[in-house]
């Protein structure tokens, strides 16, 4: 059997990923450029992609035009090869939680340290971020294309776009996805557990966004006294640490926020 007609067989057999570890022990008699040059051939006819170093994709026929496999295809194989638990986050999770005002241009994945490595040029579909531990109870799993997914809850989804703001866009862009999210969030369920994996901080900017901007007064509400019985006592922190030079516009006593942004929400 060549490497093409084992590819094509693994393919017809429903599994869409391998890897270069699995190829070379298959074809063990074959040297190491051999298997390279033929894994280079498939790759040049769109046959299969390479979107982790050492970590390969079969490519469907529906995206073999562009050569382009979604994220979404083959994330949870890739966090498998890659020993970590995972879960796709931000904007990501937005989209899958049906709260996406916009198609969002990276596939957000949030994983444990230490950090991969990982080269844009190998894949730049890929936006990454990291915590300690992975917020296991406040995932929603979901069968795919190819298996099954693991992407945030509506309530961890608000927490990590307030609290990675920067890497979505900014506050203005929050706004509108927390919008179209609100409808689903509820607090009164496991908050304080939640309130673990995240900082007051955020928690307090999350709720003036939702009370202030978004007027949902009723998630607000709910998110304030699950707050203050998480901590009887929180200092007033900034609406935005990456604008420390604007003046303070006003003080939002109930949250504790110094206000020194505008936010602007999208019509939807």
């Amino acid at each position: 059997m060549t490497i093409r007609e084992w590819v094509r067989n693994r393919e017809i057999n429903g599994q869409p990923t391998f890897s270069y570890e699995e190829i070379q022990n298959i074809f063990s008699d074959s040297s190491e450029q051999i298997v390279k040059n033929e894994l280079y051939r498939l790759s040049v006819q769109k046959i299969i992609v390479s979107v982790y170093r050492g970590f390969y994709v079969i490519i469907p026929t529906q995206y073999a035009a562009k050569g382009i496999v979604p994220p979404l295809y083959y994330i949870d194989q890739l966090m498998a090869y890659l020993h970590k638990p995972y879960y796709i986050s931000l904007l990501s999770a937005a989209e899958l939680l049906g709260a996406a005002h916009q198609r969002p241009q990276k596939f957000s994945v949030t994983t444990i340290f230490p950090k991969a490595s990982v080269s844009v040029e190998k894949n730049n579909l890929l936006s990454w971020s990291y915590r300690k531990e992975i917020p296991r109870d406040f995932l929603i799993v979901k069968n795919s294309e190819t298996g099954i997914i693991h992407y945030s809850n509506a309530e961890l989804t608000a927490l990590d776009l307030v609290q990675y703001e920067q890497y979505v866009g900014g506050f203005s862009r929050v706004g509108t996805i927390l919008e179209e999210l609100s409808e689903q969030i509820d607090f009164g369920c496991a908050a304080q557990a939640l309130f673990n994996y995240t900082t007051l901080a955020t928690i307090q900017r999350l709720g003036y966004i939702l009370d202030e901007i978004l007027k949902q007064s009723g998630v607000a509400d709910i998110l304030y006294n699950e707050l203050t019985a998480y901590a009887k006592r929180f200092r007033y922190v900034l609406l935005s640490t990456r604008h420390m030079d604007n003046s303070i516009m006003k003080k939002n006593s109930r949250w504790k926020v110094n206000v020194n942004l505008d936010i602007e929400i999208d019509e939807i």
